[in-house]
């Protein structure tokens, strides 16, 4: 079992900045895949951000060149770094982990963090 743990969430004005965190807990591999989920009122749920173990990223187009991922393997811990920020980035930002076993890996999934972009 792995526990994740989100945190830095909050209310900031368009142009401001917030950096989410999110570590993990528990039965966790050396080998995993961390990112970032987030779901606006109405929409699906997408991809922000993802950091392999190797340090390789993939970023959804709407964020590239904004926000960036980071993990220390040392802490177990992701985080997401968001930069000019625009109203449409509202949403309930989601941290996932991923490992490779079983059939088809196991995800885990964080409780959810509340980023609001308001003037």
């Amino acid at each position: 079992q792995v526990q994740l743990v989100e945190s830095g969430g909050g209310l900031v004005q368009p142009g401001g900045s917030l950096r989410l965190s999110c570590a993990a807990s528990g039965r966790i591999s050396s080998i995993y895949t961390m990112g970032w989920y987030r779901q606006a009122p109405g929409k699906q749920r997408e991809l922000v951000a993802a950091i392999t173990s190797g340090g390789s990223t993939n970023y959804a187009d709407s964020v590239k060149g904004r926000f960036t991922i980071s993990r220390d393997n040392a802490k177990n811990t992701v985080y997401l770094q968001m930069n000019s920020l625009k109203p449409e980035d509202t949403a309930v930002y989601y941290c996932n982990f991923y490992k490779p076993g079983g059939l088809g890996g196991y995800s885990y999934w964080g409780q959810g963090t509340q980023v609001t972009v308001s003037s």
